[in-house]
């Protein structure tokens, strides 16, 4: 016959069945307490336990595989690529792949009119101040709208789009987009203070907490950045699961780290082709003919792109091999 574990206090033995209210270890949760004062009594017994568990418990957090990215285009409906082949409207406060903007490009270059957004079919800004005046205004009347934050931080931080470089503001800008859901907003605040640019110092404590919850919250390429400062510091069983975890996401500058991890013993062969598939996944999820468009456009050179458009308005298409 079992009987019934007695939980008591760690420090006076105190048990629950004496109406005493025990509450857990915040960092470990491996022992309870009935007080604040029985709690700092019993420190320097539990500190290195409590630091040992504590660690493990935030590790699994950390290398716990997101689950894939919700993020689709609003216009094909295809999940949004990783990278920078997205681009925010201040119009309507949407992010829009570069195949649906390089789409409305086209059609309305071909017309002779002029550019609309590829969402709400608003004229596209016209000056750096008039693009500001609507994030602006899209914070006031959409003041749940985590990217248009993002959008204004990354100005304030380079001082670009005519506004003022302004260390404090850009970093208000981005925990708001942190707190309201943007996990990239994250990303750029520890590249901001791991870049020491724009006025920021740089702080490796700052970089690595705020490129794990980044991480932790489903940002590929911060994750990718953590498992290069763990192969740099040459811990490199930690740096192979951030890569892998990061491969899985669809980063492809990852898979680089699980290959090191396959050779090295890190990954099994059957782990290897599994990450693999599920990179190809995800790169094929968000794969359409008219994104590929867009990425060979935006490998022209600057005089190709001129000549291109030229093509467009006088309908002699097909010498810079854009299928369109």
């Amino acid at each position: 016959m079992s009987t019934a574990t007695i939980i008591t206090c760690a420090n006076c033995g105190k048990s629950e069945e004496e109406n005493v209210n025990l509450k857990s270890c915040n960092a470990c949760h491996m022992v309870k307490y009935c007080n604040r004062e029985c709690q700092a009594a019993h420190r320097p017994q539990h500190k290195k336990a409590c630091k040992k568990r504590a660690a493990e418990i935030y590790d699994e957090k950390l290398f716990k595989q997101h689950p894939p990215a919700e993020d689709e285009c609003p216009i094909c409906l295809l999940p949004l690529p990783l990278g920078n082949e997205v681009s925010f409207q201040s119009c309507c406060g949407k992010r829009i792949c570069d195949g649906c903007s390089f789409s409305m490009t086209l059609s309305r270059a071909k017309m002779a009119k002029a550019q609309l957004c590829a969402f709400c079919r608003e004229p596209c800004t016209k000056s750096d101040e008039e693009a500001v005046a609507r994030a602006m205004k899209l914070i006031e009347t959409q003041n749940d709208n985590a990217w248009a934050f993002n959008n204004l931080a990354n100005s304030y931080l380079r001082g670009t789009m005519g506004m003022p470089r302004d260390w404090d503001k850009a970093r208000e800008f981005l925990l708001k987009a942190g707190e309201l859901g943007c996990v990239d907003a994250y990303y750029n605040l520890g590249s901001a203070y791991h870049n020491g640019q724009y006025g920021v110092e740089r702080d490796e404590k700052k970089v690595r907490h705020y490129w794990e919850v980044a991480a932790m919250k489903g940002n590929a390429e911060a994750r990718h950045c953590l498992g290069c400062m763990e192969g740099e510091a040459d811990n490199e069983y930690r740096a192979v699961k951030h890569f892998v975890i990061a491969a899985k996401a669809g980063h492809k500058e990852a898979l680089e780290g699980v290959k090191f991890g396959f050779v090295n013993g890190f990954v099994t062969k059957d782990e290897y082709a599994s990450i693999l598939r599920a990179n190809q996944q995800v790169q094929d999820a968000a794969k359409s003919g008219m994104r590929d468009k867009a990425a060979d456009y935006r490998a022209l050179t600057e005089q190709q792109r001129q000549e291109f458009w030229l093509e467009v308005a006088t309908g002699r298409l097909g010498s810079l091999q854009i299928n369109v």
